[in-house]
């Protein structure tokens, strides 16, 4: 019998590096939280430095902001950031109507009505609306022209609107300024290009948080069904394991084969009507879903992706039909031990605990960081060849100096947040680690995760009788154990993952900053890293998986366990290759068949096709959010119910290598391994 050894701490040096790392990492959200603002986040900032909306402050009633000169920001990054250069303030809603400061001093002198409208775009205080208008315009006291506008982001934009193809602002699609020179609609656009999309987006965007809140409890009964169906599934795998694979097999292949008939059927009836050939290029971007699903290409691209993946299953079940017998049998022998220790089907919950505190913890302090800054003001000149131009100022004392003498017209506005201390120059830096840290913990918690899970299944591989023989509490002994003993190896593991993630985040990163540059080479190149790091991090991930499981069976430290792991596998290249894939196929297949039988039936049911219980079904914009929340959600679900069945799987593979390497079947040295499993494994072996 191969008893689990006695244990002691391992890879000590890293546990106490990654121990002070947290300290730091705790360190370094409460210095964010001392010197960050969310409010510079969450509420835009006019050119005083002042938050519009924010509770307790003059603006308070105030929460969009307005650009004098709209014209002026050529890019809607710069508007989002806050860097447009033009005088930006605080109002209560958006202009709905075009008006100039011109037609509004010769509209004055009838009645008041006009000004009172167009002050509340004009600086605060200001109430001459005499006042010359090329003064007006050098003081930026008002803006030269207000147009129609509608709030996005919490700021002004102008509304733009699509007549018979042209672009039009209030039906018009030129206007004039202050100055009576002729403006188009058109300059408006590319003032905010980009902007329509998002606010279609934003439309799209409030459609769908209306269709959650009112099917989010279908959602729920759907998401529970899967859950249900998981468990039972897995319970019946003890049993049934045979029958129930290959009955998953054939449910898998008649759905797809039906998908492709489905597929089928709608492109030949779709090539017969008139307009249906248009490409899905031709009509671009569209919220309805539905438009697609009138084009016959959509139906092509559908009938040939479920071609491709009906051949690669049937090929799969050809070449490997002989393994089959094998990994029915380790699965049958990994629901054993699931049965016998049901706590590890419900571990995955405290897995998504801790990780949503890592995430929730890097997002707060990312937030914090990004909003360190001071509040920077620069002087905005009126005229090109100022020399105080775009030169930091301090507002409280700029009329005293002698810039505005210099540069009449010049203002001292707020520019940006930041700051000329350390800790500013650094706050990218921090930002970085901020990210490697994440990485590094969330690594850590699914290491920890598989260690202990590993750790149950092989208390269970190593018991002579069994169940007589598992320790009691298998889970928390062995959740106990990679604490206490090895959080140094399991941080080690993950460190040199998180580094590895961070290189392939860097050069995505580098890639989005090429792709407007036509240097092949250079292209080239970074697609090749790209490339390498994924492979890399395959490896690493198959690696650590493997060198946990030794951690767990024989507490060695991680390198150690890495070259057992990975000598273990070489000596068994051919199961290994085939045996782990198959199971990992079966039970893909398992995780498709759950996914998918839940999403037929909620496909069915909010498309009111179940008469039963049609009178029950909300009215939605689109069906599909639900319904795709829903397969996502039962895929996820079935996902965390198969990754202990996985790892199940990969231990038991990883000790009965080991069993056959330690023992001979004598008395002296019998096989851990249940009869079954190991007349089948001799009988596969011969052939």
């Amino acid at each position: 019998m191969k008893a689990l050894p006695a244990r002691s701490c391992t890879d000590v040096f890293c546990c106490v590096i990654f121990i002070i790392i947290i300290l730091g990492y705790i360190a370094l959200g409460t210095v964010a939280w001392l010197h960050g603002d969310p409010r510079k986040v969450i509420y835009p900032t006019d050119s005083y430095g002042q938050f519009c909306g924010q509770k307790g402050t003059p603006n308070a009633k105030k929460s969009i902001l307005f650009y004098f000169n709209i014209l002026k920001c050529a890019n809607p990054a710069v508007l989002i950031n806050l860097q447009c250069p033009t005088t930006q303030m605080c109002v209560s809603k958006c202009p709905d109507r075009f008006a100039t400061y011109t037609d509004m001093q010769l509209q004055y002198q009838i009645t008041a009505a006009p000004w009172e409208y167009y002050r509340q775009f004009c600086k605060p205080g200001f109430n001459n609306p005499t006042k010359p208008v090329a003064q007006v315009l050098r003081d930026e006291d008002c803006p030269s022209v207000i147009v129609p506008s509608r709030p996005f982001l919490q700021r002004c934009f102008p509304d733009f609107i699509t007549l018979n193809g042209t672009l039009t602002v209030a039906k018009r699609t030129h206007f004039k300024d202050a100055l009576d020179t002729a403006r188009s609609v058109t300059e408006l656009r590319d003032a905010a290009n980009g902007i329509t999309g998002l606010v279609d987006a934003k439309e799209v965007g409030m459609k769908i948080v209306e269709d959650y809140a009112t099917s989010w409890n279908w959602i729920l009964i759907g998401l529970v069904i899967a859950l249900v169906v998981s468990l039972i599934f897995i319970l019946l795998l003890r049993f049934t394991a045979g029958l129930l694979l290959w009955f998953t097999i054939i449910a898998v292949i008649l759905v797809i084969a039906y998908g492709i008939w489905h597929c089928y059927l709608e492109f030949s009836l779709l090539r017969q009507q008139p307009g249906a050939d248009v490409t899905i290029v031709d009509i671009g971007f569209q919220t309805d879903v539905t438009v697609y699903l009138h084009l016959s290409q959509t139906w092509l691209i559908f009938l040939i992706s479920l071609g491709t993946i009906e051949a690669s299953i049937l090929i799969i079940l050809i070449f490997l039909r002989k393994r089959l017998r094998v990994a029915i049998a380790l699965l049958r022998e990994g629901s054993k031990a699931i049965s016998y220790i049901m706590s590890t089907l419900f571990y995955p919950i405290i897995t998504f605990l801790l990780l949503a505190i890592c995430i929730s913890y890097f997002a707060v302090t990312s937030v914090f960081l990004a909003s360190s800054g001071d509040a920077i003001y620069k002087v905005m000149a009126a005229e090109p060849n100022c020399m105080y131009g775009n030169k930091t100022c301090d507002p409280e004392t700029f009329n005293k100096t002698n810039v505005s003498k210099t540069c009449p017209g010049a203002q001292c506005t707020f520019a940006f947040y930041g700051g000329e201390t350390p800790y500013h120059r650094y706050l990218f830096i921090l930002q970085l680690s901020n990210l490697l840290i994440f990485l590094w913990l969330v690594n850590f918690t699914i290491a920890l995760g598989q260690c202990t899970l590993a750790g149950a299944f092989a208390s269970y591989y190593w018991a002579r009788r069994k169940p007589q023989d598992i320790p009691t509490c298998p889970l928390f002994s062995s959740f106990s154990r990679a604490i206490r003993y090895h959080t140094g190896s399991l941080a080690f593991g993950a460190l040199i993952l998180a580094l590895v993630q961070m290189a392939r985040i860097i050069l995505e990163y580098l890639d989005s900053k090429l792709k407007g540059v036509n240097n092949v080479v250079a292209r080239f190149l970074l697609c090749c890293l790209k490339c390498c790091f994924w492979c890399l991090e395959r490896f690493i991930k198959f690696m650590n998986r493997n060198a946990y499981i030794m951690i767990a069976i024989y507490g060695k430290c991680f390198c150690t366990s890495a070259r057992d792991a990975f000598c273990l596998l070489m000596r068994n290249v051919v199961r290994v290759a085939v045996l782990d894939r198959v199971t990992d196929f079966l039970l893909f297949l398992g995780k498709v068949l759950i996914a998918g039988s839940v999403g037929v039936i909620a496909f069915f049911f909010f498309t009111h096709k179940i008469p039963i219980v049609q009178e029950d079904v909300p009215t939605l914009h689109y069906y599909w959010v639900p319904l795709l929340t829903v397969i996502f959600g039962s895929y996820l679900i079935a996902h965390g119910f198969f990754s202990v069945y996985a790892m199940c799987v990969d231990t038991l593979f990883l000790c009965f290598c080991e069993d056959l390497e330690r023992n001979d079947g004598s008395p002296e040295k019998p096989f851990l391994m249940s009869a079954e499993l190991h007349s089948i494994l001799r009988k596969t072996e011969h052939h």
